[in-house]
């Protein structure tokens, strides 16, 4: 008898979350789990409970297997463009603007 481990596949979407539960054979790898699914182990970035992993991993039974998308935008420019267009005025240049004003 061959064991074998359970493992979840988790996929986020825009507009909805994706689990299929998938039973590999025990020593399975990351790249295993992500070619049964349909997947290419290079064409993705995919983890285990949130932390990015080398496709050659081994899996345990349990883990959750994460696949995550690609950023479309640069969170901390996203950012600062939204705080822009509401107004928000940055703190350090103030302070250095009302210094340069007084001097």
């Amino acid at each position: 008898m061959t064991a074998s481990i359970s493992v979840t596949l988790v996929s986020a979407w825009p507009d909805r979350l994706e689990q299929t539960l998938l039973s590999l054979p025990a020593g399975s790898s990351l790249a295993d789990a992500l070619a049964v699914s349909g997947q290419t182990p290079d064409a993705i970035d995919a983890g285990i409970w949130g932390k990015r992993m080398p496709p050659d991993t081994l899996l345990s039974d349990g883990d959750r297997i994460e696949l995550y998308r690609p950023l479309i935008a640069d969170p901390k420019a996203a950012r600062k463009k939204r705080a822009t267009e509401q107004g928000y005025r940055w703190q350090g240049r103030t302070r250095r603007a009302a210094r340069q004003a007084q001097t």
